[in-house]
């Protein structure tokens, strides 16, 4: 068996031995992608930190400084001493240390420190080559552009350039590299060079390094040629090599630095209290907007799209109905769906409504149903700011439709919340600020219209949703923050939401009647009262004090409920802290004595009125003509139409008919709420696996170091031997399922040992020795001390468990 050698790491792997097992727990939950599955080894480990896509990955996570270190690197001899590294980048002072720390702790680098060397798959992304330009405007090697050249050419170079000529390629590719190298003897070179082609050179240093040229270049370009100061790269294209570039710059990789992130420019802040103020009031607006949506669908449900999503002429509707901009009302619809309170019924006519959970939220508190739809906001990686642009096929991105998802929007938008956190409590960043830093922190995470489109739309939805005051992150929201990654998220909600509950405004149980038949609220309206008013009145104005409408369309609308004239009388008498206004009275009479005249039953349908003149009046209008009424009395019409539909199209056309049964009662035709079947909320789509607690990241090192030892590449994982009950024999046990989860449970929250019967899909009864680390979703994740590795187990194969001690 061989142990971690104590001098120089010749691989990745052989420093991976050498960490601790927090450094290793460490890079591992930075990098979840290399838990699943899990590595046998470290030697796997090492294999699997350095494929492309986990290196891709691990690139996107670093901050601009720590991006321009790696490709410095890149560009830098192999290994690399950290002294030359520092003179690739004057200026970055006390900053660089910690990025190659960043890119060590990420597996990115490993090597001692006059020895440094990037992974080769990163090195391989990052550095210039003929067919990729580097983004630090450097182009290939010397030797890289060569490579097609013949012997004879690069001989020809070598006399260009004043050098004698060699026996092979080989010698005279480092000779020219040699003088591209030197600062003197290349500035003695270019002395010599017309200014024409210095002025040449000075264009391509800083990159793009790539420039065309005829068949039969100018002389000034033939200069450069014949010295091999550029070099051809494919016919009409010539690069200016890497060593020649860097020289040209004083040896910098990059011509902007950007060690320090972009500071947050506070603006003039509305203070902790101003800014709790405001934003309690809008997670009130917010609550109540989501309930008036889906109170309009389960009365009205909107049909789904062949092809998924919500037509734009629904959604147009439910923004007419909630008095909001298009964008705002896709905003609440992707909210409440997100939330699990709003779902497709899976019908035949497939129609959008609320879910059985919609009931639940409804009855609880305002501040816990807020605290449901900002948790789901968080997660969501659905983005309802791309609604009405185009997918990569030109397809139109819908409302619920396919195509909003965007995996970085989750981590992104919790990013953006922690940099206004971190601006204090009731002060306001800048918009431009936060979006300058979040470029600088996660350059490579999106593209960069992508990303701006996700940073102004997590700040605009805060402020929607109340997560924000007036720019300012809410204190009450500050739980829901700290519990990142899903941890604890339940009892977070319980202390934003116990936060939340004395800042929300109180509700009123009354109005001001107006003499102009208006209604104003003088504030939120108790949800029974917010309900009636909007049957007999029309919203029209909301903010501080709702403004309501009484019109002959609005108190029919109560009529067609089923409320009598008596009862809307007594409705307004109650609930208005105002005397009712003579006009008032007076709409609902006259309305009341006009409605139900006409009547509509089902012959398919027939409408009934005793005024003849009404309904030669209701056969001579033309809007009604597709309802193909025809008379067979002097005061009965039939029409093929179903009633309820006949009934809406008299009532749109300005009749006012009401419903009848069999025995000629007038009757209403709305129906029970509509609710779809059960349904559980969409699970968001992230680009990254979850992030492992510590207890799975201890087990996983513990497994690893124990595949590592059994290979003879390592010792025995720290912690121990395996316990001696790992081998002992007997009847496997067994015990009631209830007690078999306690003591599950009970052992991973408290780190013991446990025996555990355990029947294979070849029915053989066995018994391991676990250490649980969790136990969710009925299996029981743990290091298996019998097979040294982590496993999971379904519960229904478990006979029983017992605790054990070592």
């Amino acid at each position: 068996m061989t142990v971690p050698h104590a001098g120089s790491p010749r691989t990745l792997a052989d420093e991976l031995r050498a960490r601790s097992d927090a450094e290793l727990a460490g890079l591992l939950r930075t990098r979840a992608d290399l838990l699943s599955p899990l590595p046998g080894d470290l030697s796997q480990l090492a294999t699997r930190a350095g494929t492309r896509a986990s290196v891709l990955r691990a690139l996107e996570r670093l901050d601009t400084f720590t991006l321009q270190t790696a490709e410095s690197l890149a560009v830098a001899p192999q290994p690399c001493t950290t002294r030359a590294l520092a003179d690739l980048m004057p200026g970055a002072g006390d900053r660089l240390p910690a990025a190659l720390a960043t890119l060590r702790d990420h597996a990115l680098l490993w090597g001692r420190d006059d020895a440094l060397r990037l992974v080769r798959t990163a090195q391989e992304l990052l550095a210039p080559s003929p067919a990729r330009p580097g983004s630090t405007g450097l182009g290939p090697t010397l030797a890289e552009t060569a490579a097609g050249i013949s012997p004879r050419r690069i001989q020809e170079l070598l006399t260009g350039a004043g050098l004698p000529a060699t026996h092979d390629p080989v010698s005279a590719l480092a000779a020219l590299t040699g003088l591209f190298s030197d600062d003197s003897r290349l500035a003695a070179l270019l002395e010599t060079a017309p200014p024409a082609s210095r002025a040449v050179l000075e264009r391509l240093t800083w990159g793009p390094p790539y420039g065309e040229v005829s068949a039969r270049p100018a002389p000034h370009l033939r200069w450069l040629l014949d010295r091999g100061l550029l070099m051809p790269t494919a016919p009409g294209t010539v690069v200016l090599p890497r060593e020649v570039a860097l020289r040209l710059r004083g040896g910098r990789a990059h011509r902007d630095l950007s060690p320090e992130p972009p500071e947050l420019i506070p603006l003039a802040g509305p203070g902790e209290a101003g800014a709790d103020a405001a934003a309690a009031g809008a997670a009130y607006t917010a609550v109540t907007v989501v309930e008036e949506l889906l109170a309009d669908w389960e009365r009205e449900a909107p049909a789904v799209l062949r092809a998924g999503g919500l037509g734009v002429r629904d959604l147009k509707r439910a923004a007419v109905a909630l008095d909001l901009p298009e964008p705002e009302a896709a905003f609440w619809i992707e909210l409440a769906h997100a939330a699990g309170l709003l779902a497709s019924d899976g019908e035949a006519d497939e129609r959008y409504a609320p879910t059985p959970a919609y009931d639940a939220w409804l009855a609880g508190p305002p501040e816990a149903r807020w605290t449901r739809l900002v948790t789901a906001w968080l997660a969501a990686t659905r983005v309802p700011a791309l609604v009405g642009g185009r997918d990569a096929k030109g397809r139109a991105l819908t409302v619920l439709g396919p195509g909003l998802d965007r995996g970085p929007a989750p981590a992104l938008r919790r990013r953006v919340l922690t940099l206004l956190a971190t601006a204090g409590p009731g002060v306001a960043p800048a918009p431009e600020s936060v979006a300058a830093r979040i470029a600088w922190e996660l350059p490579r995470r999106c593209p960069a219209d992508t990303r701006a489109l996700l940073t102004d739309a997590a700040l605009a939805e805060a402020e929607r949703l109340g997560v924000t005051g007036r720019g300012a992150l809410a204190g009450f929201a500050r739980p829901l923050l700290a519990a990142a990654h899903g941890t604890d998220t339940a009892g977070a909600a319980a202390d934003a939401a116990r936060l939340l509950a004395p800042l929300l405004p109180r509700p009123v149980d009354h109005v001001l009647l107006q003499a102009d038949l208006t209604a104003v609220a003088p504030g939120p309206l108790l949800r029974d009262l917010r309900q009636a008013m909007a049957v007999v009145a029309d919203v029209e104005s909301t903010g501080g004090a709702t403004v309501y409408r009484f019109t002959p369309g609005s108190v029919r609308r109560a009529l067609d409920e089923g409320w009598t004239a008596q009862q809307v009388h007594a409705f307004l008498a109650e609930r208005s802290r105002t005397p009712v206004p003579q006009p008032l009275t007076y709409l609902v009479d006259d309305t009341a004595r006009r409605h139900g005249q006409m009547r509509v039953g089902a012959a398919a349908s027939y409408v009934c009125c005793e005024d003849e003149a009404l309904v030669a009046q209701l056969l001579a209008d033309r809007r009604t003509e597709a309802l193909r009424l025809r008379l067979i009395a002097p005061t009965v019409l039939v029409s093929p139409v179903a009633p309820d539909h006949l009934l809406l199209r008299l009532r749109e056309a300005g009749f006012a008919p009401a419903a009848e049964d069999a025995a000629g009662t007038v009757v209403t035709l709305t129906g029970e709420p509509r609710r779809t079947p059960p349904r559980a909320a969409p699970e968001p789509a992230p680009d990254t696996p979850p992030r492992a607690d510590d207890a799975l990241l201890a087990a996983a090192v513990r497994a690893i170091r124990a595949g590592d030892h059994a290979s003879g590449a390592g010792p025995a994982p720290q912690g121990g031997r395996r316990p001696a009950a790992a081998e002992a024999v007997g009847a496997p046990p067994r015990t009631p399922a209830e007690e078999t989860l306690r003591i599950l449970r009970s052992a991973a929250a408290g780190g013991a040992l446990v025996r555990i019967g355990y029947v294979g899909a070849d029915g053989i009864a066995a018994q391991r020795v676990l250490s649980p680390v969790r136990v969710e979703g009925g299996f029981v994740t743990a290091f298996d001390h019998t097979a040294d590795e982590v496993r999971t187990y379904p519960l229904h194969r478990i006979t029983g468990t017992v605790e054990v001690t070592d």
